[in-house]
């Protein structure tokens, strides 16, 4: 049987189970997206089990019924869907409508048609009509406006800091002694710091969302990482005893991003010392993953009061801060990123003394010249 054939008779249960996607072991009520057939007098012949969830319409009160009354859909402006687009009427050459935003008994749904005909410019055939909620859409739509606000915010500060030193240093240079001079250039450049890590932080989420992020593997020493970021900490103005640094031989050879790695003990040695509290503890070891393959784990702990329990499930999301002490809450959501486009896996947990710790995994992995 042909799927045009079996496509023809609809079955009780809201769609005719026969079909092309038969061939395939599935029913139209395994897709993941609302899908309603209208025949070529317009009445309802599929209605599967997305688009129930979807409208809150059951089947049965669907099928038989003209696709007007069935799907009542109307666009923003309050207008009848069905009278402006006449899918059965109108131009020919028609293929179907893009997908737009609809209001169904007052709540909004994703709606595209694509219109079937026997021949090419032939009366429709078969209406086919794909429905999604806008739950999908509206988060990732909250979500880039709070990364716009947060970046917004925090451009402002620095901005307005280097916009008004420099303003005061053109017109007043000959005023200031050589040493404010120095301290208020030493302020403008700490606050362009400050933004360029702020436009590469977006960048990093640009290209992690995208699936873009690229990892140039290179011979990493992890042990020596860690101490050169803990000697970081310290040139700061941390206390060199406030860290304690572990080490688990024998460690394999790393091939990883060394940047990224960078990046990665940076963020989380910042974190322990901005958030926690008493002893940062950083243990490097080797690992296996879960195929049993080799790698290195380095963990980070602190002595602080820790991460609740109810939070450590939204710590790697955009937006998660710790505490009130600054900070973007984007820089867990890019270590996760880095850690993960290596292959590698990181975990969040109770430490011990009470505080945080975090461990990620990197896989030995082969060097860029031979992937």
């Amino acid at each position: 049987m042909t799927a045009r054939t079996s496509a023809r008779t609809a079955a009780a249960d809201g769609c005719p189970p026969e079909g092309s996607g038969a061939d395939l072991g599935l029913t139209p009520d395994d897709l993941p997206d609302g899908l309603v057939v209208a025949d070529e007098h317009g009445r309802v012949i599929c209605f599967n089990a997305a688009a129930a969830r979807i409208t809150g319409i059951e089947p049965p009160a669907a099928l038989g019924r003209p696709v007007g009354d069935a799907l009542p859909l109307q666009d923003l402006e309050g207008r009848r869907w069905w009278e402006l687009t006449d899918p059965y009427g109108g131009l020919a050459i028609r293929r179907g409508q893009p997908e737009r935003n609809l209001l169904l008994g007052g709540r909004e749904v994703l709606v595209s048609a694509r219109y079937v005909r026997s021949v090419p410019t032939g009366p429709v055939w078969r209406l086919v009509i794909a429905l999604r909620g806008t739950e999908a859409r509206r988060r990732t739509e909250l979500s880039h406006a709070e990364l716009i606000a947060t970046v917004a915010h925090e451009l402002r500060s620095p901005l307005t800091s280097v916009k008004g030193f420099t303003a005061t240093l053109l017109q007043k240079w000959e005023r200031f002694t050589d040493d404010q001079k120095r301290l208020m250039l030493e302020t403008v450049d700490a606050d362009a710091n400050r933004v360029t890590r702020l436009i590469a932080e977006l960048l990093d989420i640009s290209r992690i969302d995208s699936g873009r992020l690229e990892v140039r593997r290179q011979r990493v020493d992890m042990l020596a990482a860690v101490r050169r970021h803990v000697q970081a900490q310290a040139t700061a103005g941390q206390r060199p005893d406030r860290f304690l640094i572990r080490m688990r031989e024998p460690l394999p050879d790393l091939w990883a991003d060394p940047d990224k790695v960078d990046q990665v003990l940076g963020n989380l040695l910042e974190n322990a010392v901005r958030h926690g509290e008493g002893t940062v503890t950083i243990e490097v070891g080797p690992a296996k993953d879960t195929s049993g393959g080799e790698g290195t784990s380095v963990t980070v702990s602190d002595e602080g009061p820790g991460i609740p329990e109810e939070s450590m499930s939204r710590v790697f999301t955009r937006f998660w801060r710790g505490s009130k002490r600054g900070g973007t809450g984007l820089g867990l959501y890019i270590v996760k990123g880095i850690v993960e486009a290596h292959g590698g896996t990181i975990t969040v947990g109770r430490a011990p003394a009470g505080g945080a710790q975090f461990r990620f995994s990197l896989p030995v992995a082969a060097p860029a010249f031979l992937a």
